[in-house]
């Protein structure tokens, strides 16, 4: 009965470990799509498009078309070149950084009944200590991508898909490319709901 004790708490501590990586690899998206993809028509094979200012940084571009490429692959698209491809797709992706200063917020004043307002508290030397020890706790990261699927002959918009997330940290390239994944996760169908929550596992 020991024994089984022992063996029964281990592969409990196991999966619960197992549901922690779980989660820690969960990223969730806010995620809109927008257009009517053709009803019938399969996904087909697709080219990258880029803007002048896209080929200005070829080689970030690069590294975001090969995080979205695993999304449309999911999706059921194949690359191919563009003069052989039925969809054009542009991409994009954007990080903004804000820094949030808890003396923003007019209740930190408040908070204690007013003891941040005491003359000892607002000296320069600790108000600026405060802020600097605080600063990375209000840091956020907003990070978004996009994609824009349009037929080649005539230039048609199909489909569009924007996808959203933030946290304390810029992310990198896995991240973006769950992104991207959560963006087609509901291809080819059209949002009812925009936004809405997707959740997809981040590649290793």
């Amino acid at each position: 009965m020991q024994r089984r004790s022992v063996l029964t708490a281990a592969t409990v501590a196991a999966l619960a470990t197992l549901a922690g990586c779980a989660a820690l690899n969960t990223v969730t998206s806010e995620v809109a799509t927008y257009g009517d993809w053709p009803a019938g028509r399969a996904p087909g094979r697709y080219a990258f498009e880029r803007l002048p200012s896209q080929n200005a940084r070829a080689e970030r571009q690069a590294e975001l078309e090969g995080a979205a490429a695993r999304a449309l692959a999911a999706a059921g698209f194949k690359p191919a070149p563009a003069a052989e491809a039925d969809v054009i797709v542009q991409i994009g992706a954007r990080i903004s950084r804000t820094e949030l200063s808890p003396w923003d917020d007019p209740l930190w004043w408040r908070w204690g009944g007013g003891y941040w307002r005491s003359p000892a508290w607002r000296s320069p030397s600790r108000m600026s200590y405060y802020a600097n020890f605080n600063a990375g706790w209000y840091t956020r990261y907003e990070r978004s991508v996009a994609l824009l699927l349009r037929d080649r002959t005539s230039g048609t918009p199909l489909y569009e898909a924007h996808a959203q997330t933030d946290g304390s940290t810029a992310g990198d390239n896995a991240l973006l490319a769950a992104m991207f994944a959560a963006a087609l996760k509901d291809f080819p169908a059209s949002g009812a709901v925009n936004p809405r929550q997707i959740s997809v596992q981040r590649a290793p």
